[in-house]
């Protein structure tokens, strides 16, 4: 097999819970503790930190890897989904897999994952593991799928744990409550381990304290060490943070490439997760963080998150899409200056609208798609739930089409924001790139 027909293989035999949802997911770890043995426990030849989280925790996964490049550990980065090449997936120093260790990889072990049914989330997480160890990294940031408790990459003991916070998400799976959500996202935490928790929340902090305790480890909230009492754009690419309070004393201001408002929890939780580095057996250079933290997308190949790709008028992505995360997107939209907001939106078909129609501004434009994918919310039914709650919409049959009619209706003074799923941001980015008609 070349590349294309490897991959062809992995999306049509593999069940994949970004293309066909439920039916991708595994409520157990048996895969995962048999693969862990066939694979001769890859994960143990290298530290692992381990990131959990509603929201935030890739862009925490991408900050803690470009720091550990920068201060010159060879550093594995284990995320998902992909937006463009399955190969963003998994990365060593912010390159991706050979195209040759995957087929390699496939080739070799594919009768294994047929025998056992595999999920092709649980044959990533071991591609990545084996992958790391043959590269002879020195530490991998691993990012859980979904969950924690029964997330294939759990069969890791790190060296930290990271939760990045809590939301309504994926409720189908994880609970209804937020209670119940932290203890499914609380599952990554391992005896005498610390952990850091990135937010703090009333209806979650008791969970994390008492798990924390009955597994005798240290737990730290990283917002009641840090706090940020300034944000400003500095230029086009950059933004600064001032703290107001730090556990870094030689680092009072950075500056970070990634400039979505939201960023500011995530930099909290990744700067807290550093200056454990002493108890957990790193070396980290305090000029090399704040220069990771300014390039952490040319460090770590990261995108999708608050991407200002056009102006006049002013075009933003951003691959949002839970309640919580399109909250924070559509509070930065209002704050940017414009006359009317174009919203190109599509969503996929497990997700429950009814939180989001709140946080949509009813004097924007709506662009109804639907991305190329099995799963995708069919524009029929979006439109129709559009229509029931009084927006002003238009249906379009593709990502490309939507965005084309909201740019021909949107001044220079306009804003016109893609997003809704990370299919849709993949689309669009795949469209502009030209990869995609």
């Amino acid at each position: 097999m070349n590349y294309q027909e490897t991959l062809d293989y992995l999306f049509s035999a593999l069940p994949m819970y970004q293309q066909v949802g439920s039916s991708a997911f595994r409520a157990d770890l048996r895969n995962a503790f048999h693969l862990d043995e066939y694979f001769h426990y890859p994960h143990q030849g290298y530290r692992t930190i381990h990131v959990a989280g509603t929201n935030g925790k890739g862009s925490v996964s991408h900050m803690l890897a470009a720091v550990l490049q920068e201060n010159g550990y060879k550093t594995g980065l284990y995320t998902s989904p992909h937006l463009f090449d399955f190969r963003e997936r998994i990365k060593v120093n912010g390159m991706p897999v050979d195209k040759e260790f995957v087929i390699s990889f496939t080739e070799k072990h594919k009768a294994v994952f047929e025998k056992i049914k595999s999920s092709f989330f649980e044959m990533t997480v071991f591609m990545a593991f084996e992958y790391f160890r043959e590269q002879h990294i020195d530490i991998a940031v691993v990012e859980v799928g979904m969950g924690g408790r029964l997330d294939t990459t759990n069969v890791i003991t790190p060296i930290l744990s990271v939760i990045t916070n809590i939301g309504l998400d994926h409720t189908q799976f994880l609970g209804d409550t937020l209670g119940k959500i932290a203890v499914e996202k609380a599952g990554i935490i391992k005896r005498s381990i610390p952990v850091i928790i990135g937010e703090t929340q009333k209806e979650t902090k008791s969970v994390f304290q008492d798990i924390a305790h009955d597994k005798n480890c240290e737990i730290v909230f990283a917002d009641q060490h840090f706090s940020i009492d300034d944000r400003k754009e500095i230029s086009d690419t950059d933004v600064s943070y001032h703290f107001a309070k730090t556990k870094y004393p030689n680092i009072p201001e950075i500056t970070l490439d990634l400039k979505g408002a939201y960023q500011r929890k995530n930099v909290i939780t990744t700067l807290m997760t550093l200056s454990m580095s002493s108890i957990i057996g790193l070396k980290l250079n305090h000029h090399n963080i704040i220069s990771a933290l300014g390039q952490v997308k040319k460090l770590t190949n990261f995108q999708g998150r608050w991407m200002e790709i056009g102006h006049n008028p002013l075009i933003i992505c951003d691959t949002a899409h839970n309640t919580e995360g399109m909250k924070e997107v559509f509070m930065q939209l209002k704050n940017k200056a414009h006359k009317q907001m174009h919203c190109v939106l599509g969503f996929v078909s497990d997700k429950n609208l009814d939180t989001l129609f709140a946080l949509l501004p009813h004097q924007a434009s709506y662009y109804l798609c639907e991305p190329g994918i099995p799963r995708a919310r069919k524009v029929e039914e979006l439109a129709r739930e559009f229509a029931n709650k009084g927006y002003r919409f238009s249906s379009h049959s593709s990502v490309a089409d939507a965005f084309l009619e909201a740019e021909h209706n949107a001044d220079t003074e306009d804003c016109i924001f893609v997003g809704g799923s990370t299919f849709v941001v993949a689309d669009f980015l795949a469209w502009k790139n030209g990869e995609k008609t």
